[in-house]
């Protein structure tokens, strides 16, 4: 019993292995929760809410949706009242990851880091935050999704398009915890 047990979890990490990781990734990102959900705002200042519809081929198509067209005011919509989640999340995601390239980004996030971590150096923080860029693919959607709400406070959109506005002590957080173990170990001693 114990034999065909263990064979049946081979050929189960086999069938998961056969499976590409863009369809792995695709499947769990359609069963994380909205990347944005309590995060993102329309240009009328309210919450824009996560929903779903089918498209003609029966592939979920995920929105933001504004609060005034979930409540039916058609007084007070705001300039966009409907965004593609997809895009929206691709776009935040992208700002993310150039802002956490900025110089003056690397420097707050220092800062903020060594509260806590006194003798963490501004290179290290730098060196830090650019792991991240190279490993974001890699990383499982629900992970991405928990970086994402550690770092964003708020996402405004408008005509002008996503105005994304970061927590500096999500940054120094995040510094932290990308820093390798001996820059750890230094720190903490």
């Amino acid at each position: 019993m114990g034999a065909w047990s263990g064979a049946f979890c081979l050929a189960g990490r086999h069938s998961l292995l056969a499976i590409s990781p863009k369809t792995r990734a695709k499947r769990t990102r359609c069963q994380t929760p909205s990347l944005l959900r309590g995060l993102i705002f329309g240009s009328d200042g309210r919450a824009m809410s996560p929903t779903h519809a089918r498209g003609r081929r029966g592939q979920q198509c995920r929105y933001y949706v504004s609060q005034s067209v979930l409540k039916g005011s058609a007084a007070d919509r705001p300039a966009i009242a409907r965004i593609s989640a997809a895009e929206i999340e691709g776009a935040v995601i992208a700002q993310v990851r150039g802002l956490l390239r900025q110089p003056e980004v690397v420097l707050g996030a220092w800062r903020a880091a060594r509260a806590s971590s006194p003798d963490m150096t501004e290179d290290e923080a730098r060196l830090a935050l650019e792991r991240l860029d190279p490993l974001w693919e890699e990383l499982f959607p629900a992970e991405q999704a928990r970086i994402i709400r550690l770092l964003v406070d708020r996402v405004d959109i408008g005509a002008g398009g996503a105005d994304v506005r970061l927590k500096l002590e999500g940054l120094a957080s995040l510094a932290r915890d990308l820093a390798t173990p001996a820059e750890s170990a230094r720190a903490a001693a």
